[in-house]
């Protein structure tokens, strides 16, 4: 049945198929080949992640259960996602993520992907979404400096080791995403957990090493004494704190 489902969602571009399953520690993406999906019933098993792809903008679910430590996690994207449940059993632990992506030192740190979560019916605990942006790019690192010449027996004297260079500022973090929650009436404010932080700065990156001074050289007519050492790049600064995301909770 469960390939049977995946093998829908490949065929169709808006992706009708009856359950999608998710089994115990274990890990499925759906495809990328529709941008609406809608499902009878999706399970993700105890300490499962289903992974929505970018692409993926309006999820429908008759019936959604996740169980302890389960995750629906969702690809950071430009545009947001609608996510539709009739009925949902959230056990404890489980957790839909909708995080940015951290930035390297070739990308930039992605926003948490704004999220329409509805619901009409909740069994849970907790409803937990994490939605922060991203970690900002660490800063280059700094070169280190070169060492410097050797002296020689008749001529000139050690070379001094040249600095090292400064290294970079980090990069600063991503902001939260915007969260919209439609909820029962009667489900508890108290349980309901939304994080959109943003993402955090990234780290400085250190300084160059100092280069080494030229050795010291005893010689037949004279001795010449070491060059010396340069200094140390500086630490770059970190970065800032990404930009906060937003919340609104809709009562049904």
């Amino acid at each position: 049945m469960r390939k049977l489902c995946l093998l829908a969602v490949l065929v169709s571009p808006m992706a009708m198929a009856q359950v999608v399953t998710v089994e115990t520690n274990s890990l499925m993406r759906l495809p990328n080949t529709a941008s609406t999906l809608q499902l009878e019933r999706l399970e993700v098993a105890d300490y499962g992640t289903l992974l929505i792809p970018a692409n993926v903008t309006e999820l429908t679910v008759g019936e959604l259960r996740l169980g302890r430590d389960a995750r629906i996690a969702i690809v950071p994207g430009e545009q947001g996602l609608n996510l539709k449940a009739s009925r949902a059993q959230l056990d404890s632990g489980s957790q839909i993520t909708s995080r940015g992506a951290p930035g390297t030192y070739l990308k930039a740190a992605r926003a948490g992907r704004n999220l329409n979560l509805h619901i009409a019916s909740l069994n849970a605990a907790q409803l937990s979404v994490d939605a922060r942006g991203g970690t900002g790019a660490p800063g280059f690192v700094g070169l280190d400096g070169a060492n410097g010449a050797d002296p020689g027996c008749t001529w000139g004297a050690a070379g001094r080791g040249y600095d090292g260079d400064n290294g970079g500022d980090g990069h600063a973090g991503a902001p939260g995403a915007q969260v919209r929650v439609e909820l029962p009436r009667d489900y508890p404010a108290e349980q309901i957990k939304v994080l959109v932080d943003g993402g955090a700065g990234g780290v400085a990156g250190a300084g160059g090493k100092p280069g080494e001074g030229g050795k010291a050289k005893g010689c037949f007519v004279y001795d010449t004494d070491g060059g010396k050492r340069g200094r140390a790049g500086t630490p770059g600064q970190p970065g800032a704190v990404g930009a906060p995301g937003a919340v609104t909770v809709q009562r049904l």
